[in-house]
C-alpha cells in the first residue's frame, strides 16, 4: 500500500511538469508520460557485487528464527528461473515484473562485502523524477545516491543516507532541506528495522520544497541523467561480527534487494510529447520507456537537443510553459538551402537572429546571402531574392584595390555606391584607370597604383599638376631647379612655398666674399670675424669702423715754433665738441705736421680739419700739403695723382667746427704719409695781434663714391649710392656731435668697413682703463671707466691722472692756490701759484699754518711745524705735548715753555720711563719740600719713607692682592688669579711671590680658587658654588659617601644617576619607567599599548592605565576578579565563596583557588581523597591509597593500548606484506597501460585478461592472510575484552575503551574489503573504457554522420564550387570577348580625318605637300612633325598660340613682381625713416620740455639785454662802428641764420620747438597708421594663404576683390589724411622760412642748416611713404588672392601710383622754395634790426603755441579713433573673406 502511495506522489509530480493537455506541443512545452527506466534495459543495469557468480556460496537469513533452515545456497551463474534456477540472484531480478512470484527472485550481494555499487547506464538523456528500492534483509546502514549527465564522465550527489551521518559522512550537511538542490544526509531510512521488505524512497523534487520556475535551467539540470548510481557503504550488523571473524558470521550480513524502482521519461527538453526507440533497441517491450524523442517545434536529436536543419535562426532553447521556444527557419534571400547557428552574431544582432548560411549560390555570400561576392555588386533594380541579382564588376585591375574589387551595394552611411571601383591610394576615374594629381605611371605591381611625383612641395608650383602624369618631371618655381624641384637657384636660398620658391641669400656686400649662400640655411661666406646670416654682424670683441675711425689729433701732431698745447678738462654737464685731450692752438704762420702710417685701404679719403674758431673772422688762408715717400708708381691706385693733386688750400669760417677740403687725396695701403698744415693768415686786410685758432684733429674720410661697392654700376649699387647720398650718411659723420646714426646708414658704413678692413677690426680694449674686452659694434668704443677717455679707454681724461685698474683719479686741485684744474696724469701734482704747496696747491708751506693766509707755528722751540688747519704742533720734541708743546709728557714732571729755563725730567717711580721699571702714571715736585711724589698704577705701592725733607713714595713693592718682583729687571706686579674668590684687602690671602691663592672664599677650592669644593657646584668666577643636592636611591652608590653627602658635576651639578633615572638630582625615573627605590635603576613599565591609555607608568608601583575591561600591572590581563583572554573576552571568576581561599581565579582558565580537601573549577566539591557533603569534606580512608594505584597502573596499560591500535590505524598491516601489494600494484600499472592504449590488439586484450587472473589470484591469497591477521586481532580483542571485566568498577573508562576498540575493528575491516575490490573496479572501468573506444572507432567508417562521410561532403562541395566558378568564369570570358569585339569595331569606324582636322587644322585625306597644315605622317625640312600653322584652327595652333600669351602673361608679370619688390624696397625704407623720424622728434620733445623752464627763466635776461641794446642805439654819442659792432654780435650770437639755429636757441625762442610739436603729433598719428598697416598687411596675408586653395572659383576671388577695394578706399582715406597733416606741416615750415633771416657771412652756415631742415622734410617723407604703405598693403592683399590676374599690374600703377607722385611733386616744390632762401637772405640782412623788436613777439607766440600743441594733442585723438573704426572695418573685410574661403572650401 506504501508504495502504491509514492507511485501516485511520483506520478503526480512527474505529471505537474507537463503543459495543459488542451493545447498540446503546439501551444507550449510537451513531455511523454513516466515509466520505470529499468523496464527493458537488464542488460545496462549492473553491481559490483553479486552472490554466486563464479561459485555456489552460502548464505543465512537472520530473520529465520523460527524456520529450521536458515542457511541456503546462491548460485547466480545463471539467470534466474522459478523452476530450473531458483537460487539466481542476479541484479536483473529487481526490475519490477508484477509476476506471481515475484518475491521469490531477488537481487543478492556477495557475504560480507559493504562497499557495493548498483548501475545503471541508460543510452540517453531521460528525465529521473524518484527511486523506490525495498530490500529483502536489512536496509543498509550507509548509503548514496549519484548521477551522472555526461554519460558517465563526471558524477554528482544526489542525496546521502546513514543511520549515523556524523561519522559516516561528517562532511555533509544533516539537513533540513532548504533548497531541492541541497545534498544533506537523512537517517531516516537506514534504521536496522524491518529486518525484511524495508524501503529507501528518494524524490528529485521534494514536495515540501516550492518550485516557482519548473522550467528553469537549474531544475531541468537536476532531473536530467544518463547515468543513476547507488552506493550501499556499511551493512547493518548485529555486532558479533566485530568479535568474531569466522566466515560463517559473514554469511548473515549482505545486501538483498526484492525491487528497484527508478521512474522517469524520456528528457526532450519540453519539445516532444512521446518517445520511440533508439536504433537497436526493441520497440515492442511493454512498459519500457524509449530514449529518443519524437521531436516537435523544427528540433532534432536524440533529446531534441538541436534544431532542425535551416531551423537555426535562432538558438536552440527548452520549452518552458506555454513559450514553445521553437526553432526558427534561416532567411537565404533564396540562395542557399544550408544554415546553421552562430552565437556571435545572435550576441550582436542583439538577440534577434543567429542563422547562418552556409553554401550560397547566384554568386551571393554573407550570413543571409544578402550580399555578393568579390569582384560582384548589387543591382539595384533587382529584388535581393532574383538570381540575377549580382553583377560583375567593371573596374581596372591596375589601378583599382584588390585587383578590381567594387562595391557590392548602395550604403550612403558607409558612401558605397554598387559597382563603384574602389581605387588605389593614387589612382582615380570611374574605372579608376588614371593617376591622381601628384603621382604618375599607373601600374599593376605598384600597391598604390601610382608612383608619387616626388616634387619638392617647396619648390613645385601650385596651380595645377606638380609634374607630368607620364615622366614625373616636375614644374618648378621661377627661383627653384632640379628634376625634383628641390635646389634653389644659384644665390638664392630657403626652399619654401614662398610664391617664387626660394629667396635671396642677399649677403652683405662688404660682409661676405661674395653672394653665394647656403642652400639649406642661407649661411653667407663671411670675411674675416664677421658673423650672422649675411654677414652683417662682428664677432664679439670686433667692430666695425665709424667714417672718422681715422681721427689724428692736433696735439699729438708736429707743432712748430709759436704752437702750444692747451687741454681742457671735460665737464658732465656741457656737451664735448672735441676728440683727445684738448687743441693745438696755433698762431698766424704756425705749421703742424701729422705723420700718418696706418692707411688701410688704398683709395680716396676727404680730409677733413676740425677746429675752433677764436676770432670772429674766417681764417683765410691753411695750406695743406701731402708729403709722400717718393714717387707715386702709374701702376699704383693712386697712379693718376699728379703734384698739384697734393698742395690744397681751404679757409676756415668762424660760424663752423669743421671744413672738407674741396677735393679728396689719394692714399695707399701700408705706405707712410706726413700731411702739413700751414696756417700762413687769418686775414688779410688788417693786422690782428695773437690772432690764433684752436686745432682739434684731421679726419681721413673713405670717399664713399671711390668705392666699388658704390660704383659698380650694377642696378644694387646704384640704389646704394642713392641711399646713401639721400640719407646724408657722409655728412653726419663729420662733426664731433653726431646725430642718431639710422640703421641704413650703419649698415652701408659698416659694409665700407668690411671691405676696407677684408672684415671686422679688434676691439683691443685697454684691459686697465675698461670695464671689458668688448666695445660697441658701430665705432669700436670701449666701455670706459671712470675719467678714462680714447677709443680704446687708453689714458686719462684731462683734469685727472692716475690711469690703473680702477679709472683714473680727479686732480682737485684747488681753486685758490692752483693755475687751473689739470694736473700731471702720473704724478697728480697741480701747478700751484706763489705760496701755494702741496700736490693740490692746498697747503701751506712747512712751518706755517692757516691756509690761504698762512703764519708761522708757535712750538716753544720743541717741534718744527703744526698741523695747516688748526695750527696744533706736531711730533713735539724733549717730552713735551699739548697744543703748542707746553705740557710734560706722561711720566715727566717740569715746565718746558720757552723762556722758563727748565725741562722735563723722568719722574723716579722707582726708574723712569723707559727704564722698564716705571709703574707711576704721573709724579709731581711738591711746591713746599721740593721732592718728587709718585701717582703708582695700580696693583703697586711704595714704602713711605720718612726724612728730614718729608714723605715720598716709589711704587716698588705690589699692593695687597697683587704678587710680583717690581725691584728686579723686568718685574713687575700682577693680579693673583683667584677667580675674585679671595679678600684682596688680607695681604695673606694669596702669595705676593707666586701668586698661589691661600684663602679660597665661597666654597671654591684650587690653586687659582678655580673650581667649586667637592660635594659643591656652579662658576666659580662668578660666586655661585652651591650644594650638591643630589638623590641617594637614584645616584651611583660610589657618588655618595653618606645619605646626605654626595658628588656631582661640579660645573653642572649634574649627579651621576643610574640606569633609566634621569634628572640633574637623579631623583626621577625616565618616561615609561618605575621604581626608583630598587636602588638598581628603574625598570620598564611594558604597558601593552591596545589595552592601556599610555605607555607610562605609575612611578612607584608601575602600574599602568589600563583601558576599561583590563586588569594587571601591565594591563595584559582581564580586570581583577575577571578571567580570560582580555583580547576576545573576559569572564567574571564564577567561584563558590565556601570553597576558595581568594577572590581572584586563575587568569587564563579560571579555576578558582580552592582551600584544601575542596576541588572543581568552582570550588564546590570535595576533593578526590576526600568524602563528605560540601562544605564539609574529610580525608577518606587509606585503604584509598592503595585501589587508587592500582587503577591507575591499569589506565597506564589501556592507554598504551590505546596507542598500539592507533598505530595500526595508520599504518594497518602492509608495512610485514609490503613487496606482495608492491607486486600487485606493477600488475595493476601494467593492466592500466593496456587499457590506456588506443591502438589496443586482441593479443594485448588476452595479455589484460592473464593479468587480471592473476590479479584475481593474488587477491585470494592476499585475502587469506589477512584473514590470519583478523585471527590476532581477534586475540587482541579477547585481551581487551578481559582487560574490561577487570575494570568494570571503572564504567565510564571502559565504555571509552570498548568504543576505541569497535572504532579499530571497523577502521580494519574497512582495510580488508574496500581497497582490492576498489581496484578491481577501476579495472573493469578501464575495460569498458576500452570497449567504448573500440566501438568509437568502428562508428567512425560505419555510423553516419562520421569523419569519413563529412569528408566525402567536403569534396562534393569542392567539386560544385568548381562547376559553379568555371560556369562564371566561361561567362566573364565570353563577355570580355564582346568587349574586346565591340572595341575592335570602334575602332574600325573611327574616322582619322576628322581627328586630323581638329588637331592640326585641316582634313586627314590631303597628302602632306597640299596641306598647309599638316596632319599624321607630316614631317617638316628638319625632321620635326608638321601639324598646325599661322591660319590653321587645330588644336595644336590654338595651344601654341595660348602657350606664347602665357609667355608674355609670364613676362609681364614678372615685371610687376620686380616692381612690386621694387615698391616694398621703398615701403620698407621709408619705415626705416619713419622709425627713426619718430625716434628723434621723442628727443626733441623731452628736450622742449626741459627747456620749457629754462625759457622762462631766460625771458627776462632777454628783456633787459633787448633794453639794453635799443639804450645803446639810442644814446646820441653812438658811433656807426660801435653800433656796427654790436649789431654784429647780437646777429652772430642771437639771431638764427636758419630754423636749425632758432632750435639752438630753444632757450630764449621757443617757436622752433612748438613747430616741431606739429611734428611729432603727425608722427604720433601716423605711427598708428603704420601700425595698423602692419596689421591689415599681416590679416591680408593670411587671407591670401587661405584665397590660395580656392583659386579655380571665380566668384571667391570676386568677392575677395570687393572686399580689397572697399579696404584701398579706406586707405586713401588714410592718405587724405596724411596729405592734410603733410599741408599743416608745409604751412608751419613757411612759417619758420618767412621768419628766417641771416646776413651774407652766414650764407654757407645757412645753406648747411638747410640741409639738416631738407633731413626733417626726408623724415616727413618718410611718414607720407608709411601713410602710403597702408594702401599698399591692403592692395597687396587682393594681388596674392587673384595671383596671375591683370588687375595687379594696374593696381601698382593705378591710382595709388598717382597719389604717390602727386604727394611726392608738393614735397619737392615746398623743399624747393627751401632752397630759394639763399636769395631771400640776401634782403633779409637788412631786416636784423625788426627782428630785434620781433623778438618779444615771438616769446608771446610761444604761450599760443602751446595751444595749438594742446589741440593738436585732440586732433591725435581724433585720428585714433578713426583708426579704430578703421581697424573694425577691415576686421569685418577679413570675416567676409573667410566666410567665402570657407564657403569654397567645403564645395565638392
Amino acid at each position: 500500500m506504501n508504495l502504491l502511495l509514492l507511485l501516485c506522489c511520483a506520478v503526480g509530480v512527474t505529471v505537474s511538469q507537463e503543459p495543459d493537455s488542451a493545447h498540446g506541443c503546439a501551444q507550449g512545452s510537451c513531455y511523454p508520460a513516466t515509466g520505470d527506466l529499468l523496464v527493458g534495459r537488464q542488460n545496462k543495469l549492473t553491481a559490483s557485487s553479486t552472490c554466486g557468480l563464479r561459485r555456489q556460496q552460502p548464505y543465512c537469513i537472520v530473520s529465520h528464527l523460527q524456520d529450521e533452515k536458515k542457511c541456503f545456497l546462491c548460485d547466480s551463474r545463471k539467470p534466474y528461473d522459478r523452476l530450473r534456477n531458483p537460487n539466481s540472484h542476479q541484479v536483473e531480478n529487481v526490475i519490477t515484473t508484477f509476476a506471481q512470484y515475484r518475491k521469490k527472485a531477488w537481487w543478492q550481494s556477495e557475504n560480507g562485502v559493504s562497499n557495493v555499487r548498483l548501475r545503471l547506464d541508460l543510452e540517453a538523456e531521460f528525465h529521473f523524477t524518484h527511486l523506490i528500492m525495498t530490500f529483502k534483509t536489512f536496509r543498509p546502514s550507509a548509503l548514496l545516491i549519484e548521477r551522472s549527465a555526461d554519460f558517465g564522465r563526471t558524477w554528482q550527489v544526489y542525496r546521502y543516507f546513514s543511520y549515523d551521518c556524523a561519522s559516516d559522512f561528517p562532511n555533509v550537511s544533516r539537513g533540513p532541506l532548504r533548497k531541492v538542490d541541497d545534498v544533506i544526509c537523512e537517517s531516516r531510512y537506514s534504521d536496522i528495522e524491518p529486518s525484511t521488505e524495508g524501503e529507501v524512497i528518494y524524490r528529485v523534487l521534494d514536495p515540501a520544497i516550492s518550485i516557482k520556475d519548473p522550467y528553469s535551467p537549474e531544475i531541468q539540470n537536476l532531473l536530467k541523467i544518463t547515468n543513476l548510481r547507488v552506493n550501499f557503504t556499511k551493512l547493518h550488523t548485529l555486532g558479533d561480527n566485530l568479535l568474531d571473524s569466522r566466515h560463517e558470521i559473514k554469511e548473515k550480513y549482505y545486501y538483498a534487494m526484492y525491487e528497484l524502482v527508478v521512474r522517469g521519461n524520456c528528457f526532450c527538453y519540453g519539445h516532444a510529447s512521446e518517445c520511440a526507440p533508439i536504433d537497436g533497441i526493441r520497440g515492442d517491450i511493454e512498459g519500457m520507456v524509449h530514449g529518443r524523442c519524437v521531436c516537435n517545434h523544427n528540433t532534432n536529436g536524440l533529446n531534441c537537443e538541436k534544431c532542425d536543419d535551416f531551423y537555426n535562426e535562432l538558438p536552440w532553447r527548452p520549452a518552458e510553459g506555454r513559450n514553445t521556444n521553437a526553432c526558427k527557419r534561416c532567411n537565404c534571400n533564396n540562395h542557399s538551402r544550408k544554415c546553421h547557428f552562430d552565437m556571435a552574431v545572435y550576441l550582436a544582432t542583439g538577440n534577434v537572429s543567429g542563422g547562418v548560411c552556409d553554401d550560397c549560390h547566384h554568386n551571393t555570400m554573407g550570413r543571409n546571402c544578402e550580399m555578393c561576392k568579390p569582384f560582384y555588386y548589387q543591382d539595384p533594380s533587382r529584388d535581393i531574392r532574383d538570381p540575377r541579382v549580382c553583377v560583375p564588376c567593371d573596374c581596372d585591375p591596375d589601378g583599382s584595390l584588390n585587383g578590381g574589387i567594387c562595391d557590392s551595394r548602395d550604403d550612403l552611411n558607409l558612401g558605397m555606391i554598387a559597382g563603384q571601383c574602389r581605387c588605389k591610394d593614387h589612382v582615380e576615374g570611374p574605372r579608376c584607370d588614371k593617376c591622381k594629381a601628384g603621382y604618375f605611371g599607373l601600374s599593376a605591381e605598384n600597391l598604390q597604383g601610382c608612383q608619387p611625383c616626388w616634387c619638392d612641395p617647396f619648390g613645385t608650383v601650385a596651380d595645377g599638376l606638380p609634374c607630368d602624369p607620364v615622366s614625373g618631371d616636375c614644374f618648378c618655381k621661377r627661383l627653384v631647379t632640379g628634376r625634383s624641384c628641390n635646389q634653389c637657384l644659384g644665390e638664392h636660398w630657403a626652399l619654401s612655398h614662398d610664391l617664387n620658391g626660394c629667396r635671396a641669400c642677399d649677403c652683405d656686400v662688404g660682409g661676405a666674399h661674395d653672394n653665394q649662400c647656403s642652400m639649406e640655411s642661407g649661411q653667407c661666406r663671411c670675411r674675416s670675424h664677421m658673423v650672422g646670416r649675411q654677414c652683417t654682424q662682428v664677432d664679439s670683441g670686433y667692430f666695425f669702423m665709424a667714417l672718422d675711425h681715422y681721427t689724428y689729433e692736433a696735439e699729438l701732431a708736429q707743432l712748430s715754433t709759436g704752437v702750444t698745447v692747451s687741454h681742457r678738462e671735460r665737464s658732465g654737464s656741457h656737451p664735448i665738441t672735441w676728440t683727445g685731450t684738448g687743441f693745438a692752438k696755433v698762431l698766424e704762420r704756425g705749421m703742424l705736421e701729422f705723420h700718418i702710417n696706418n692707411i688701410p685701404y688704398s683709395m680716396e679719403y676727404d680730409l677733413v680739419i676740425r677746429y675752433e674758431p677764436q676770432f670772429p673772422e674766417e681764417w683765410e688762408k691753411v695750406s695743406v700739403s701731402i708729403i709722400r715717400p717718393g714717387s707715386i708708381p702709374t701702376s699704383s691706385p693712386c697712379g693718376n695723382t699728379i703734384p698739384a693733386d697734393d698742395l690744397l688750400v681751404t679757409t676756415l669760417p668762424s660760424g663752423f667746427r669743421y671744413v672738407v677740403l674741396p677735393q679728396p687725396v689719394c692714399l695707399e695701403r701700408s705706405v707712410s704719409y706726413t700731411i702739413r698744415l700751414e696756417f700762413k693768415r687769418y686775414i688779410s686786410r688788417e693786422r690782428i695781434p695773437n690772432a690764433n685758432i684752436l686745432v682739434d684733429s684731421i679726419v681721413l674720410v673713405p670717399r664713399y663714391s671711390s668705392m666699388e661697392m658704390f660704383i659698380a654700376g650694377d642696378a644694387a649699387s646704384i640704389r646704394r649710392k642713392e641711399t646713401f647720398e639721400r640719407y646724408r650718411c657722409h655728412g653726419n659723420s663729420l662733426t664731433v656731435i653726431k646725430p642718431t646714426m639710422t640703421e641704413i646708414c650703419a649698415k652701408l658704413i659698416s659694409s665700407m668697413s668690411a671691405i676696407i678692413h677684408n672684415g671686422a677690426l679688434p676691439c683691443q680694449c685697454d684691459p686697465q682703463g675698461s670695464l671689458s674686452s668688448e666695445c660697441e659694434p658701430n665705432g669700436g668704443q670701449c666701455r670706459c671707466k671712470s675719467r678714462v677717455i680714447g677709443r680704446r679707454c687708453q689714458q686719462c681724461a684731462p683734469g685727472t691722472y692716475g690711469f690703473g685698474p680702477t679709472g683714473c683719479k680727479a686732480c682737485s686741485c684747488n681753486q685758490e692756490g692752483a693755475y687751473n684744474m689739470l694736473c700731471d696724469q702720473l704724478s697728480g701734482q697741480c701747478q700751484c701759484r706763489i705760496g701755494a704747496f702741496g700736490i693740490l696747491c692746498s697747503q701751506c708751506q712747512p712751518g706755517h699754518w692757516g691756509f690761504p693766509t698762512c703764519q708761522p707755528c708757535r712750538c716753544n722751540g720743541h717741534a718744527e711745524g703744526c698741523d695747516q688747519r688748526t695750527g696744533a704742533c706736531l711730533t713735539c720734541r724733549s717730552n713735551t705735548i699739548g697744543q703748542n708743546c707746553e705740557r710734560c709728557a706722561a711720566g715727566y714732571y717740569g715746565n718746558p715753555v720757552l723762556g722758563s729755563g727748565e725741562q722735563c725730567r723722568p719722574c723716579p717711580c722707582p726708574g723712569g720711563p723707559g727704564s722698564g721699571r716705571h709703574f707711576a702714571t704721573s709724579c709731581y715736585q711738591d711746591v713746599r719740600t721740593r721732592q718728587v711724589v709718585c701717582n703708582c698704577n695700580q696693583g703697586y705701592t711704595g714704602v713711605v719713607k720718612r726724612s728730614s725733607a718729608g714723605h715720598r713714595s716709589r711704587c716698588e713693592e705690589c699692593a695687597p692682592g697683587y704678587y710680583g718682583n717690581p725691584l728686579l729687571p723686568g718685574g713687575r706686579c700682577l693680579p693673583c688669579q683667584c677667580h675674585n674668590n679671595i679678600d684682596v684687602n688680607d695681604p695673606q690671602s694669596c702669595d705676593r711671590q707666586t701668586g698661589q691663592c691661600l684663602k679660597c672664599l665661597y666654597n671654591t677650592e684650587g690653586t687659582q680658587c678655580e673650581h667649586c669644593r667637592l660635594g659643591y657646584h656652579g662658576d666659580p668666577s662668578r660666586r655661585s658654588c652651591r650644594k650638591c643636592t643630589c638623590n641617594h636611591l637614584g645616584t651611583v652608590r660610589d657618588q655618595c659617601p653618606s645619605r646626605d653627602e654626595c658628588a656631582c658635576d661640579r660645573r653642572t651639578g649634574q649627579c651621576t644617576c643610574l640606569p633609566n633615572v634621569m634628572g640633574q638630582n637623579c631623583d626621577r625615573c625616565a618616561p615609561n619607567y618605575w621604581n626608583l627605590d630598587s636602588g638598581s635603576g628603574c625598570v620598564p613599565c611594558r604597558c601593552a599599548n591596545i589595552n592601556s591609555f599610555t605607555s607610562t607608568c605609575n612611578e612607584f608601583t608601575g602600574q599602568c592605565q589600563c583601558r576599561p575591561g583590563f586588569g594587571g600591572q601591565s594591563c595584559t590581563d582581564c580586570q581583577e576578579n575577571y578571567w580570560g583572554d582580555p583580547n576576545m573576552q573576559c569572564r567574571v571568576c564564577d567561584c563558590d565563596q565556601r570553597g576558595i581561599e581568594i577572590n581572584q581565579c586563575d587568569r587564563a582558565t579560571g579555576h578558582c583557588m580552592c582551600r584544601p580537601g575542596i576541588s572543581g573549577v568552582r570550588c564546590d566539591k570535595c576533593a578526590r581523597g576526600f568524602s563528605g557533603q560540601f562544605p564539609d569534606c574529610h580525608p577518606c580512608h587509606r585503604c584509598f591509597g592503595d585501589w587508587d594505584r592500582t587503577v591507575q597502573d591499569l589506565a597506564a596499560q589501556t592507554r598504551r593500548l590505546v596507542e598500539r591500535a592507533g598505530e595500526i590505524r595508520l599504518t594497518g598491516v602492509s608495512g610485514l606484506y609490503e613487496r606482495n601489494f608492491r607486486s600487485l600494484e606493477e600488475k595493476l600499472a601494467q593492466a592500466q597501460k593496456i587499457v590506456n592504449a588506443r591502438n589496443a590488439t586482441a593479443v594485448a586484450v588476452a595479455e589484460l585478461m592473464n593479468l587480471i587472473s592473476d590479479l584475481r589470484d593474488k587477491i585470494t591469497g592476499t585475502t587469506d592472510i589477512l584473514n590470519g591477521l583478523e585471527d590476532v586481532l581477534t586475540a587482541v580483542q579477547n585481551q581487551n575484552s578481559g582487560a574490561s571485566v577487570e575494570l568494570s568498577n571503572l564504567e565510564r573508562e571502559a565504555r571509552a575503551l570498548n568504543l576505541s576498540t569497535k572504532e579499530l575493528a571497523r577502521q580494519l575491516d574497512i582495510l580488508k574489503h574496500s581497497n582490492f575490490l576498489g581496484a578491481y573496479d577501476s579495472i573493469r572501468s578501464s575495460y569498458d573504457q576500452s570497449c567504448q573506444a573500440e566501438r568509437t572507432v568502428n562508428g567512425s567508417t560505419v555510423t553516419f554522420p562520421s569523419i569519413i562521410s563529412e569528408s566525402a561532403g567536403t569534396r562534393r562541395k569542392t567539386e560544385v564550387l568548381i562547376r559553379t566558378r568555371n560556369n562564371d568564369f566561361i561567362r566573364k570570358n565570353a563577355a570580355n570577348r564582346r568587349a574586346l569585339n565591340d572595341l575592335a569595331a570602334k575602332v574600325q569606324t573611327l574616322n582619322l580625318k576628322n581627328i586630323n582636322e581638329k588637331v592640326c587644322g585641316a582634313p586627314g585625306d590631303l597628302p602632306c605637300i597640299d596641306s598647309r597644315c599638316g596632319g599624321a605622317g607630316c614631317y617638316e625640312d628638319d625632321g620635326t612633325r608638321h601639324c598646325g600653322g599661322l591660319d590653321c584652327n587645330g588644336a595644336v595652333a590654338v595651344a601654341d598660340t595660348s602657350l606664347d600669351r602665357a609667355q608674355q602673361s609670364e613676362e609681364e608679370l614678372q615685371r610687376a613682381m620686380n616692381e612690386v619688390e621694387e615698391l616694398f624696397q621703398k615701403v620698407a625704407l621709408a619705415k626705416v625713416k619713419a622709425n627713426e623720424a619718430k625716434a628723434k622728434a621723442q628727443v626733441t620733445l623731452d628736450k622742449a620740455n626741459d627747456a620749457k623752464d629754462r625759457i622762462n627763466r631766460s625771458n627776462k635776461e632777454l628783456r633787459d639785454l633787448i633794453k639794453q641794446i635799443r639804450d645803446f642805439l639810442t644814446q646820441e654819442g653812438a658811433d656807426p662802428d660801435s653800433i656796427e659792432m654790436v649789431a654784429s654780435r647780437v646777429l652772430e650770437l642771437s639771431i638764427p641764420a636758419s630754423p636749425q639755429q632758432i632750435r639752438y636757441l630753444a632757450e630764449e625762442i621757443k617757436d622752433k620747438v612748438n613747430s616741431l610739436s606739429n611734428v611729432d603729433t603727425i608722427l604720433d598719428q601716423t605711427a598708428d597708421d603704420v601700425r595698423k598697416a602692419e596689421q591689415l598687411l599681416k590679416d591680408a596675408r593670411r587671407a591670401r594663404s587661405r584665397a590660395e586653395n580656392v583659386k579655380n572659383t571665380a566668384e571667391a576671388v570676386k568677392q575677395a576683390l570687393e572686399e580689397a577695394d572697399r579696404a584701398q578706399h579706406a586707405a586713401q582715406n588714410a592718405i587724405r589724411r596724411a596729405k592734410g597733416d603733410i599741408e599743416e606741416t608745409d604751412q608751419t615750415l613757411s612759417g619758420i622760412r618767412s621768419e628766417t633771416v641771416s646776413a651774407e657771412r652766414e650764407l654757407m652756415k645757412a645753406m648747411d642748416r638747410l640741409m639738416q631742415l631738407d633731413n626733417r622734410i626726408d623724415a616727413l617723407k618718410m611718414k607720407r611713404a608709411n601713410n602710403s604703405l597702408v594702401a599698399s598693403r591692403a592692395e597687396e592683399t587682393a594681388a596674392m588672392a587673384r595671383d596671375k590676374a591683370n588687375e595687379a599690374k594696374q593696381m601698382l600703377d593705378g591710382q595709388l601710383t598717382d597719389k604717390y607722385k602727386i604727394v611726392h611733386g608738393l614735397i619737392d616744390r615746398k623743399s624747393g622754395t627751401v632752397f630759394d632762401a639763399k636769395q631771400k637772405a640776401e634782403n633779409l640782412r637788412d631786416e636784423a634790426k625788426q627782428l630785434l623788436r620781433d623778438a618779444q613777439d615771438k616769446l608771446e607766440r610761444l604761450n599760443d603755441l602751446e595751444g595749438q600743441y594742446e589741440a593738436n594733442e585732440q586732433v591725435l585723438e581724433g585720428k585714433a579713433r578713426q583708426l579704430d573704426g578703421l581697424e573694425e572695418k577691415m576686421k569685418g573685410i577679413l570675416k567676409a573673406i573667410n566666410q567665402q574661403i570657407q564657403i569654397y572650401n567645403t564645395c565638392q
